[in-house]
């Protein structure tokens, strides 16, 4: 037996400190076939496109049958996923006549390239002949494979938060040596809004977080300003983009093609609004806390947000993420302009 600093150096505990892992030498898995199913659903639902022949988007996910995983060996990850895909698309020409159809996709795998992916886009039985069909097959195809890239993207960097762990000198292997994704990944950002950081791999250490707060004024009453944020259309008309909205406590929310989301935690009618809210690029499942408090000042409404948990790095964008496309766009939307603060 080996003495003590004699053996092989990849068992050696004190090359970290915590001696979990000791330089990624050890194989770890990671289940991402939950977290898939929900990242898949909720890009699919954002596909909308539109044309001289009306507008056709995705609304219903009917089918994701398959697995994904990740696994680390020698500070190297591995990629496994394989889904069949079968969604519901509705189109509405402009004469508001609507048509059903399928997307169908059999073999989104790891072994796979985006540009070889099979995409079936077909109109449900007895639906009579229409130029929607396409339009989903040409924009539509587009979009389909667009945000099924995406979802490779974020396997590739939003879940493997933590799968590399930090050796004797604080970098890991992926710092070292960046991998370069083979998927088309959508980096479309909130709104287009200048260029996000890129998320970066968890070392395990605790995010750093900060607090602010924003005030702003509407020319309308707490009732209407509140519901502006609970209510899914109100929601989809200042954003300007399909939303899900579910107005109630531990209702979840979509917006912005999927860069927001969160959930409501608490509802005061009127008062009060607590949630928890996150940009897509930031930490797999790391939440801020939001707090909007409505203030009824006579012909106008003070809306105040405290802003709790955002990460450092992210606190500038996300101060004008909100000044921009939540306080700007109600304003311009329904007519509430005020004076800024």
């Amino acid at each position: 037996m080996a003495k003590w600093g004699e053996g092989d150096p990849r068992w050696i505990v004190e090359e970290r400190a915590d001696a979990t892992n000791v330089n990624n030498w050890h194989w770890t898995e990671r289940d991402a076939t939950n977290w898939s199913s929900e990242k898949l659903k909720e890009l699919l639902l954002g596909v909308r496109v539109e044309g001289e022949e009306g507008i056709c988007e995705i609304t219903e996910v009917d089918t994701l049958e398959g697995e994904a995983s990740i696994n680390n060996r020698k500070g190297k990850l591995i990629f496994f996923y394989e889904w069949n895909v079968k969604a519901t698309w509705t189109g509405t020409t402009k004469k508001g006549i609507k048509y059903k159809g399928s997307v169908e996709v059999p073999n989104l795998s790891d072994e796979n390239d985006m540009d070889d992916l099979d995409i079936v886009v077909s109109l449900s039985k007895d639906e009579p002949d229409t130029p929607l069909l396409g339009l989903m097959r040409k924009e539509g195809m587009k979009k389909v494979r667009a945000v099924l890239g995406s979802y490779v993207g974020h396997l590739k960097t939003e879940f493997t938060q933590g799968m590399i762990l930090p050796t004797a000198n604080g970098l890991n292997k992926q710092q070292q040596q960046p991998s370069q994704s083979k998927a088309k990944v959508d980096k479309t950002q909130i709104g287009n809004a200048g260029s996000a950081p890129q998320s970066t791999v968890n070392t395990g250490v605790k995010i750093p977080t900060c607090k602010f707060s924003l005030k702003d004024t509407f020319l309308t009453s707490p009732e209407e300003l509140y519901r502006v944020f609970i209510n899914q259309e109100m929601t989809q008309a200042f954003t300007h983009a399909p939303a899900m909205v579910d107005g109630d406590r531990g209702g979840k929310f979509r917006l912005l093609d999927g860069n927001v989301c969160g959930e409501f935690q608490e509802l005061v009618p009127d008062q009060k609004i607590v949630m928890r809210w996150r940009y897509k690029t930031w930490p797999c499942e790391h939440y801020a806390n939001i707090t909007l408090k409505f203030s009824d000042r006579g012909n106008e409404t003070e809306l105040e947000v405290e802003c709790k948990g955002v990460p450092v790095s992210e606190e500038e964008r996300t101060k004008q993420g909100w000044e921009r496309y939540y306080f700007e766009a109600i304003k311009q939307t329904f007519g509430y302009g005020a004076r800024l603060y």
